[in-house]
């Protein structure tokens, strides 16, 4: 008798573990408490299935529920097809915090290349960059100084990454950093798809007075794989739409002043 009450137990927990890894793929995340009432059991029975489903990847667990990794960043030419004229918006909003003769840090990336954009109507900018594209964008124009941080040139990115490249970042400083991310996690952290990225980025952010996150909407509360460091030192976000209101509060809390494009 105990063998066959076992046995509807074990396949209703599958079927939860099915389910719950299908609402992951389609919407990215789960809360513990939701789940817990869908399914009507236990939110320890939840926090029990969770613990079991990430031994096995491709989500991270959070205080509250589950998030998905976002385990490949898209080619270059996918992602400047994404939400293009938030970006063009976030690029504009964001070259208004520049005056003329600045010294600007703008990292790889089609959000950062919307910011060079905007940067064009700015004189005697000093500017370092790992990004080939925002190079001939700023560089010979209105008295720019442009400074192209050595490095591997990466294969989806007409941009350099790497321990060249960090290393080169070390002999300068600016007053701003513009830093594109790959995802902004629901408690104000911020993440990458690589290690070489995100130590790069880390080291952009902390080598700046003003260290300033550029990101679109789709960002808001998306993990990839890797932490990037010193978030401590952002001091800006700047978007096209105002975060979940527990995000926003979460940058809020550290300091973070969201600028809305």
């Amino acid at each position: 008798m105990a063998a066959r009450s076992r046995a509807p137990a074990s396949l209703l927990a599958e079927d939860r573990h099915r389910l719950i890894l299908r609402k992951l793929d389609e919407a990215g995340s789960v809360a513990i408490r939701t789940l817990a009432r869908e399914f009507k059991v236990s939110r320890e029975t939840i926090r029990r299935d969770l613990d079991r489903l990430a031994s096995r990847g491709g989500f991270r667990k959070t205080r509250g529920g589950a998030v998905a990794f976002a385990p490949v960043e898209a080619s270059d030419t996918e992602r400047g097809m994404v939400n293009a004229l938030a970006k063009q918006s976030i690029g504009r909003r964001a070259a208004t915090l520049v005056r003329d003769g600045a010294s600007v840090i703008l990292d790889s990336g089609t959000t950062t290349r919307a910011v060079a954009q905007a940067l064009l109507a700015r004189r005697n900018l000093t500017v370092y960059t790992n990004d080939l594209a925002i190079c001939r964008t700023l560089a010979r124009h209105n008295g720019n100084r442009v400074v192209l941080l050595g490095g591997e040139l990466q294969r989806h990115e007409d941009a350099t990454v790497g321990w060249d490249a960090i290393s080169a970042l070390t002999n300068y400083t600016a007053e701003f950093a513009f830093v594109g991310i790959g995802g902004l996690t629901t408690d104000g952290g911020i993440t990458d798809f690589t290690r070489d990225g995100a130590e790069l980025r880390g080291r952009m952010l902390s080598s700046a007075r003003a260290a300033i996150i550029v990101a679109d909407a789709s960002k808001f509360s998306t993990v990839t794989p890797i932490r990037v460091p010193h978030f401590d030192k952002v001091t800006h976000l700047v978007t096209d739409r105002a975060p979940p209101a527990a995000l926003r509060k979460a940058l809020r809390g550290k300091g973070i002043r969201i600028l809305t494009a």
